[in-house]
């Protein structure tokens, strides 16, 4: 049986969680994964419950967290070299920055016969400044160098890394899109209202969300801002906004909301009159999905945003910024309304588009749904990475 080091940053909500937990569990029993986490930040959810829901218990190591911390990163490097020595992988696969960057030089270092590394995302804009950024670049095209593929989740994020940041060649890049169960997200009865009276919002009413991380990347300000013109803008529609997550820029938002003078619903405060609902972070996302019928996502970098294919998958309309792999994920005019990053004016456009027309929104919905259900289900990502791990063995 074929060998796989799997090695992730660290389980917090989000996409790579969900890819790590389903190759774990289903490219077996032709491939056999020790799974390797680090540490989530105190600011976020975890996501460990999705890899126990398939019987799986992830190695940890404490040492790998978000930071960069030299005393630390070397502990981690030298405990997955460890792993290694032990285990005796024949595929390291790594995902997302840290354990990108630890895993790889420990696989490089133990002479694995395959090296690969899946971004996620990236840190080569709206992250650090010119000069950080630069040196990251640096260190990714040396990694890349010496790995032997690179997986990109887009089309579009393909295209990044080899034109806009010349990580590596094209013939390194590997495109296998993220996958889902996303059987999960089928609409059933009473649950849209069952949501909706947890925090006191009408059925009448419509709900517009947005969901992830309150960190500057995400540019939850745009969000606000735009919510806040359209309400004024419509005096006569009933409509609410709801947060769902939480970070790092809670009270800036909070602060936000009171300066444009919306009504805030928190924890246990859920009045009836609230312009907008703060829930914290939501493990049944697809209730919560079902209950909304608008998903906003105003990032200003982002690689294959899950909380839009899961809104698709539930038949939700979307208002988006246009940024990283985003156009891939959704069909431009169709099934999502994209506008420029920072554009609050076209964004607030858009939104208004979807309040004021049931006919347009119900269209959008139905087409996302359609789109996302034939191209990010988990089974087709568990047959191209085998397809590719099998490829790069036999090289």
């Amino acid at each position: 049986m074929t060998k796989v080091l799997r090695i992730i940053n660290r389980l917090n909500l989000g996409g790579p969680t969900y890819n790590v937990a389903y190759l774990s569990k289903y490219l077996a029993p032709e491939f056999e994964t020790l799974l390797v986490a680090g540490i989530k930040e105190d600011t976020e959810e975890s996501s460990e419950f999705i890899v126990k829901k398939l019987g799986l218990s992830p190695y940890f190591i404490h040492e790998m967290r978000r930071e960069i911390n030299f005393k630390n990163d070397y502990r981690a490097y030298k405990k997955i070299k460890e792993l290694i020595q032990d285990f005796k992988p024949d595929i390291v696969h790594t995902h997302a920055a840290k354990a990108g960057t630890l895993g790889r030089l420990a696989a490089i270092h133990s002479n694995v016969p395959v090296i690969l590394h899946t971004f996620h995302g990236h840190v080569f804009h709206s992250y650090f400044n010119k000069y950080k950024t630069s040196i990251y670049k640096r260190i990714e095209r040396y990694l890349a160098h010496k790995s032997t593929g690179i997986i990109a989740i887009s089309d579009i994020q393909k295209s990044e890394l080899l034109n806009e940041h010349r990580i590596c060649t094209a013939e390194k890049i590997h495109v296998i899109p993220l996958g889902f169960d996303l059987s999960r997200f089928v609409q059933k009865p009473g649950v849209r209202e069952k949501f909706r009276h947890v925090y006191n919002v009408d059925n009448d009413t419509l709900l517009i969300g947005i969901i992830g991380r309150l960190v500057p990347i995400k540019n939850h300000e745009l969000f606000i801002r735009s919510f806040s013109d359209v309400k004024r803008s419509l005096p006569e529609k009933k409509i609410k906004a709801m947060v769902i997550g939480d970070g790092e820029d809670m009270n800036k938002i909070l602060a936000l909301c009171s300066e444009l003078g919306l009504v805030i619903g928190k924890s246990g405060q859920y009045d009836i009159d609230a312009d907008i609902i703060f829930t914290s972070w939501i493990l049944e996302i697809e209730e919560a999905l079902q209950a909304l019928d608008i998903v906003a996502l105003t990032s200003l970098n982002e690689g294959t945003p899950v909380s839009l294919i899961e809104a698709q998958a539930s038949g939700t309309a979307i208002v988006s910024t246009d940024v990283g792999g985003i156009s891939n994920v959704v069909i431009p005019g169709k099934s999502a309304f994209l506008s420029q990053s920072n554009d609050i004016q076209s964004f607030s456009l858009n939104m208004t588009k979807l309040i004021m027309d049931d006919n347009l929104r119900n269209s959008v919905a139905l087409e996302g749904r359609d789109f996302v259900l034939s191209r990010f289900g988990y089974e087709r990502l568990v047959e191209d990475t085998k397809k590719l791990y099998r490829k790069l063995l036999e090289n």
